[in-house]
Order: structure tokens, then sequence, then C-alpha cells
């Protein structure tokens, strides 16, 4: 089989978390003024505005340092912590998720590229499945790899994902895809690290919850601004690659006909 075929993240270049992770931080302060005022302690919470806060998540600012200005000291921010981690995943939060811009756009482009998409990602398989279907997305995947645990997404380990990526590649090759012309394609350093353990090229998106200065360090293949950009660059290769064959092809063509015919 000669289709291309893209590993993709899930969240970032696809969906838009940011609004699921600040209702997550909000809930979690309210939380725990809520403990402060049961066991009768003052306490003076800074909110910070959703821009600061995404600032700081894309620049890889520690939670722990989030907390903190946020105005959280010594044991609280632990209990806010653990709270938050044991929130971002719930049901009841992930309606804040939302579609990144053009992604249907992007991944009809893709299809009519002859290019899979294999979704890679450390969020749990039915809740990409569910996202898919109420976005009418099902058929853009070909494949989907995730993970069982809650917290894996979040926490958002190295290891996790190049396990992940291991997997992918591996039942692909068993299902006779061709992966010399593939990349890995998402939104954090785990993304890249997976990609470059695998020998693969890798796109970071900018579009997520890590800024360009931030990727450009990890030292990605390209650095794109969203899977809409993926899809035209793919798009750009496929055609210059088409163009190249026809002229190769004409050129021998010509080549033999412009040989004089030898007497025997």
């Amino acid at each position: 089989m000669t289709l291309s075929t893209i590993f993709c993240d899930f969240d970032g270049p696809i969906v838009d978390v940011s609004n699921r992770y600040y209702a997550t931080y909000e809930q979690g302060l309210r939380w725990v003024e809520g403990q402060c005022l049961a066991a009768g302690e003052a306490i003076s919470i800074r909110r910070l505005t959703k821009s600061q806060f995404w600032t700081f998540k894309q620049n890889r600012v520690p939670d722990r340092q989030i907390a903190h200005w946020s105005g959280l000291e010594s044991n609280r921010i632990d209990a806010f912590l653990g709270r938050v981690s044991q929130m971002v995943n719930h049901p009841s939060l992930l309606g804040h998720d939302c579609i990144q811009p053009r992604v249907h756009e992007a991944l009809t482009l893709l299809q009519q590229c002859q290019i899979r998409v294999v979704v890679v990602t450390l969020r749990c398989p039915g809740q990409v499945r569910r996202f898919l279907a109420q976005q009418n997305l099902a058929w853009a995947v070909s494949d989907l790899f995730g993970m069982d645990s809650l917290a894996a997404a979040y926490t958002n380990q190295a290891n996790h994902k190049v396990e992940r990526l291991q997997a992918a590649t591996t039942a692909q090759r068993q299902q006779g895809y061709c992966l010399q012309q593939s990349y890995m394609v998402g939104d954090t350093e785990a993304d890249i690290m997976a990609g470059q353990a695998l020998g693969m090229d890798t796109v970071a998106l900018t579009c997520g919850i890590r800024s360009s200065n931030y990727l450009q360090d990890f030292r990605p293949s390209y650095v794109m601004s969203d899977l809409w950009a993926v899809a035209q660059y793919l798009q750009r290769e496929k055609l210059q690659l088409k163009k190249l064959q026809r002229e190769t092809t004409l050129s021998g063509c010509s080549s033999r006909v412009s040989q004089p015919d030898r007497l025997g």
C-alpha cells in the first residue's frame, strides 16, 4: 500500500482544550476557597485571567508556580494540584473542549490527498471517539491509539507517547502500510520526542498548549501554526512529487524517441 500516513496527537492539533483547562483551574481555586472557609482559615485568591493562565501553560511554567501566583501556599498548593488532576478529564468538564479552527477542512484535504490520519493520544479512546462522532469526523481517522488512564493526558509523559507511537507504527506496518513518508504531528515536547525516538519527521504545532519558542528548543523538523497548515504543506508536496514524476516520464519517453535506429 502506498498511502501516506501522519500520526497526529488529539489534544492541541484537533481539539482546543484551553477552555477546559482554565475551567478546571477556576474550579480548583473555588474548591480550595471552600476548604479554607470550612476550616476557618483566611485566604486571598488571585485568579489569573484566561490569557495569563494559558500563556503560562504554553511556556511550560510549572503548575505549582501557577498555583503560588494565584495566592496559594504550601499544603494548599498540594491540595489544589491533586484536585485539578482529579477533575481535568471528568465528563462534566469535557464539554468545554471545542474543535480547532479549520480542522474539518484540514482533514478533508488530507483525505483528498490520500493521506491517512492515525491519532496517537494519551486520552482515553472512548473520549476521543465520542468527540469525533459529535463533530461528524469519525470518517477522518484511519486508526486510533490512546490510553485507558484518565490522568495520562494531563501529565503528558514522553515515555507514554513513545510507547503509543511505537504501537501505532507497528500496527500500521502489520496492516501493510509503508511508513517511509510519515510524520508525527503534535503540540507538545512529548510528541516531538516520540517522533524523534522512532526516526520520524516531526511537526510541532503552535495552536495548542506549547508556544513556538518553547517547541523550537526540541528541534522539530517543522514548526507550523495548525493542522490546516500541515494539510496545505503536504498537498503542495504531493503536487510537486506528481509533477516531478511526470517530467521524469516525459524525459524518458523523449530520450527513447530521439535515439536513432541502429542498423543490424
